[in-house]
């Protein structure tokens, strides 16, 4: 089954946003970077997407005039399959992902980046429904603690497992890295 990993969203704009911290990104950096390596390693295709949003103006680090859509310090430097540029949650939205898997033959997703809930859940059900097979891999998403509306935290922990709890056997595969390399590269 032809095989690809979906990087969503690891860029240097989320440093700039308030809720941002380093707590949890080295253990991330760690999975998600295997996983780029482990993929260019088997000849897996890796697709970067970026995320812009808002005003167009320097300020907003999700616009392009800010200089901050560009890899995250600490991503492992690799040469994309494609690259593409979102400005909606899912990856599959108006960007031509949908045309570049379709005319590459692409059958299986592994998804991984920044946010867990938002932008890597929002695709991995989307391309769910359009008809792919989705191996989510946890580890190799990232997230951060919200504030519920009540007021309470809630823990980024908490968030990927609910992440995880919901997409698990309806819309993906959970997978751990090595996992995810062995359902893309089996042995043969």
């Amino acid at each position: 089954m032809n095989t690809c990993l979906i990087v969503i969203d690891v860029q240097e704009s989320f440093r700039h946003r308030p809720f941002f911290t380093e707590r949890d990104l080295p253990a991330y950096l760690a999975a998600q970077n295997a996983l780029i390596e482990g993929c260019v390693q088997h000849g897996v295709p890796v697709v970067r997407i970026f995320h812009t949003s808002g005003p167009r103006a320097a300020d907003n680090p999700f616009a392009p005039e800010s200089g901050q859509i560009r890899p995250l310090q600490g991503l492992v430097d690799f040469d994309a399959a494609a690259t593409f540029t979102k400005n909606r949650h899912s990856a599959l939205v108006g960007t031509g992902l949908d045309v570049w898997l379709t005319s590459n033959s692409i059958q299986r997703l592994i998804i991984s980046g920044i946010r867990t809930e938002q932008c890597c859940e929002t695709t991995t059900r989307h391309a769910s429904d359009l008809g792919w097979s989705v191996d989510f891999v946890p580890d190799a998403t990232l997230t951060f603690d919200m504030v519920q509306p009540d007021g309470r935290i809630l823990a980024a922990t908490d968030i990927v497992t609910r992440t995880a709890t919901v997409l698990e056997g309806r819309f993906a595969t959970l997978c751990s890295v090595p996992q995810a390399l062995e359902r893309a590269c089996p042995s043969p």
